[in-house]
Parts: structure tokens; sequence; C-alpha cells
């Protein structure tokens, strides 16, 4: 499966910047660029070593005669020697000016001499083949690529340096020995011998189900990090929702009027704080209403409500002061937190530099766990942001430890947890050591999955086509 062409692409993002980096990778690549590289000092690049780098110019020389020899650009070729280099291949790395005519000038230039263009992600893969990485590191490459704030980068970094991974090859290292054991057993079955002792067995298995399951428990805090905690802003129209995502953002992201249903639409933005993302959905104002085009807006309105993970109740602090009107929202709530029991929901009190202190304290005797601020002045934001935080667990994130972010190691850890379990019954059952060896061997096979010490075609093409090119 190892391939044997030599491959090139552009490695940094298309279009016109100061500088473009141009990669090669394959057997021929220090070949291939020396044919049409011209150092400044008459190097041959067949002969430089490896980690090293060159100046000089990249020719387009003519194959007949007649033409004249045309000097593309003047560039940097750096070196790097397989298996000593991100792909485990001879690869070159052209640095030249960020014209986008130049770099397709270079690039057109080497496929004629002989290179093929680059599949997404096929750098990676050739690292995956050649045994530079596994699996599960070669996905975070991916991960890091794509992380907008801390949180996402640390779990990507901590992934690519084989931290989920080697965790994983511990246990199924161990699995495997006990495997190996029990396989002898059925070699000697009519002796009815036990070279796997079964009391190690069955610790072993607590302790890779205690960890399986921590691996499990930790995607749901991946999942969010990885692609940002949605919270809804919710309330009766003209309440301060959209003041309080300009607030939140601090620019002016939605329109804000006195005229009540102005938000017809959902408006959706991202911020990221303390490292952790989330993404703000400023919903229609929720109310009776005959207007077809805002009733369709408070559809959507709960809607947002069911994808959300935070919700953020705001409420009218001046209003609420009238006559019944805190008895009524009380039930308001309530049904809310009926309808959405498993969601957080945070009851903000906006316009809070109009009330009294007795006032809050009326409210506070009604309502309990509520927050005041004025999104207009900006007062209570941060206090805000710190209860968004706090729905966040990010105990593992801090103490470093391994976070599933990705959905195929996620089901392949859920399958894996099944079969262990699977065999935990039997031994305790006290099962034969054959009806055993088949559960073992399936949770080995899942635990092989995620590594990349099984796989096949299909999932290598699934997993890479989601990379950009020149990676």
């Amino acid at each position: 499966m190892i391939p044997n062409d030599t491959i090139v692409a552009l490695a940094t993002p298309s279009g016109a910047g100061a500088i473009a980096v141009i990669r090669i990778s394959g057997k021929e690549a220090i070949t291939i660029a020396n044919l049409v590289f011209k150092s400044i000092k008459n190097k041959d690049l067949t002969k430089q070593k490896t980690h090293s780098i060159h100046l000089g110019h990249i020719i387009d020389t003519p194959t007949n005669a007649g033409q004249t020899e045309k000097i593309i650009d003047q560039v940097l070729v750096s070196i790097f020697k397989g298996p000593n280099s991100y792909s485990g291949e001879d690869t070159v790395e052209i640095s030249c000016h960020g014209s986008t005519f130049i770099q397709q000038q270079i690039i057109q230039l080497l496929l004629r001499k002989g290179c093929r263009m680059a599949q997404a992600g096929e750098f990676t893969l050739r690292s995956f083949l050649n045994g530079k990485m596994d699996l599960s590191q070669a996905e975070a490459v991916a991960d890091l690529i794509a992380s907008d704030n801390e949180a996402s980068h640390q779990i990507a970094m901590q992934q690519m340096r084989g931290g989920f991974s080697n965790e994983l090859a511990k246990l199924r290292e161990e699995l495997l020995n006990f495997a190996s054991l029990i396989e002898l057993e059925l070699d000697f079955s009519e002796e009815d011998v036990e070279f796997a002792d079964r009391s190690q067995f069955i610790e072993l298995l607590n302790r890779i189900e205690f960890v399986l399951k921590r691996l499990i428990d930790s995607f749901a805090v991946g999942n969010v990090i990885k692609n940002g905690i949605p919270v809804a802003i919710v309330g009766e129209p003209n309440v301060g929702k959209s003041t309080l995502l300009n607030a939140l953002l601090n620019e002016e992201r939605a329109i804000v009027s006195d005229i009540a249903g102005t938000t017809r639409d959902t408006i959706e933005d991202e911020l990221v704080i303390n490292g952790i993302g989330f993404r703000f959905i400023d919903t229609a104002g929720i109310r009776e209403t005959k207007d077809v085009v805002e009733s369709i807006g408070i559809q959507k309105t709960f809607e947002k409500i069911e994808q959300a993970q935070v919700v953020l109740y705001i409420l009218d602090g001046r209003w609420m002061m009238e006559d019944g009107r805190l008895d009524q929202i009380k039930i308001e709530i309530e049904k809310i937190k009926n309808k959405y029991p498993l969601k957080p929901i945070t009851i903000v009190v906006n316009k809070a530099d109009l009330l009294s202190e007795n006032d809050k304290s009326n409210i506070q005797s009604t309502l309990s766990d509520i927050q005041f601020l004025s999104a207009k002045n900006k007062i209570g934001i941060d206090e805000l942001k710190n209860t968004l935080l706090s729905f966040v667990n990010t105990g593992a994130l801090r103490n470093n430890e391994t976070i599933i972010t990705n959905t195929r190691h996620y089901d392949s850890l859920l399958k894996a947890l099944e079969e262990i379990q699977k065999v935990q019954w039997g031994a305790q059952q006290g099962l034969s050591s054959d009806l055993m060896a088949i559960d073992i061997r399936q949770a080995l096979y899942y635990f092989g999955e995620i590594t990349g010490e099984v796989t096949n075609d299909e999932l290598l093409g699934n997993i890479f086509a989601n990379f950009c090119i020149g990676k």
C-alpha cells in the first residue's frame, strides 16, 4: 500500500501573500527538485545533507533548441531526507514569493518533470503508512489545523503527541498478553490447564473498563470544546436579547430598536471566553403574534433551544415589578425548565441599572439563580461570562487528561467497552477459554481501529478526504 510516486502540492493557503511553500514528497523528490533548481553556489541537491536550506532560482530549462532559459523565481529550498521527515519520505519544500502566478508556474513545471498532484491529506497519509504516526495522531493533525481557540488547540496537541494512543497502547498490550495465554489454553484444552491467572485477568478487565468509561465520558466535554458550545438567548420581545448579544461580542452584530419583534430570524456569532468557544444564538422574541413572518421566527427559537447546550432566558427588569408579573414570569420559567429539564437555564434580569435595591430583593425572593446586568451599559457582562464557563467541565482540560473529540474514536470505544463487559461477565461466570477468546479478539479489533492497526482503504479515504491539500 506504500505509494512509490512523487507528489507535489501548495502547503500554504492559496492566494497571494508574502511567501508560499510548495511541498514535494516521494523517492524522486530531491532528484526532481534538482532538475529545476539552480543554486547560487552551483550545489547539487542530491548531494546535500538532510535538514539543510539552499538559496537559488527555479529555472524552466527549454526542451527544444532555440528556446531561452526562463527564471521563474528566486527561492529557498529545504531538504528533508527520509525517514527523518514529516512523511517519512524524501521531502523538499520550496519557499517562493507568494504570487499566485509564480506558485502555479513552479507547480506546473514540477508536474512536467514527473511529480503528481497530491490528494487531500496525502502527505499525512504517507506519514501514517510509513509509521511516523498512528491514525489517531494523524486525525489530530486536521483538528490542530482547524482549532480556533486555546482549548481545542490544547486537546489536538495532546492527541497529536500521542497521549490518547499511548494510553490505549498500554491497555491493548496487556490485554493482548492475556489473550495470548488464553489462546494457548485452547491448545491444551484436554489437559484442563490455566495459563492466565483469572484474578489478575479480572483486575485488568476492571482497569480497562474504568479507562474506557472515562474516555467515553470525556467526549461530552471534548465535542463541545471542538465545535463550540451553543448558547440560545431567549425571552419576550424587546427585553434586550440583541443588546446582550452585542455586549457579549463587543460589536454591533444585531439590530436593536424599541419596536417589539425586530429580530425575526436567528442571528449567530462566536466568542472565545478563557480559551473555550461559545456560539451565541440571538432568537426571535417569544410571544403570541398574528404576524406570519414573526411566528416562523418564534418557531425557529424553539428549534434553537432544542439544539443549544445552554439557555440564557432574558427578562426586562422594569416591567417585572408590575402587579402580578413576577408570579407570571415564574410560571413561564417553570414551563421552559419542564420542557427542557436537562438544559442549564440561566435567568438574566436585564436593565438592572433602572431597578432599586428593594426591587432586586423582591425579584430574588421570587426567582432563584438569577443574574442582574445592564446589557446597554455593559454592567455584569463579565459575571455572565464566568457563569457560562461554569457550565463547562474544564477540570480534565486543566489537568491535561486525555479528552476525546473524534466521533469515530467515540464509536470504537463504545464497542470496545461492550466487548470488555462481555469478557468480564464470562470470566465471572467461569466460561470456557474459547468463548472468552472471541470477545477478547473483538475488543482488540476495536482498539486497533482507533490507532490504525486495523484499517482499510475506505476508512483511510474517509478520514483523509477531510484534510486540506498540501497537508
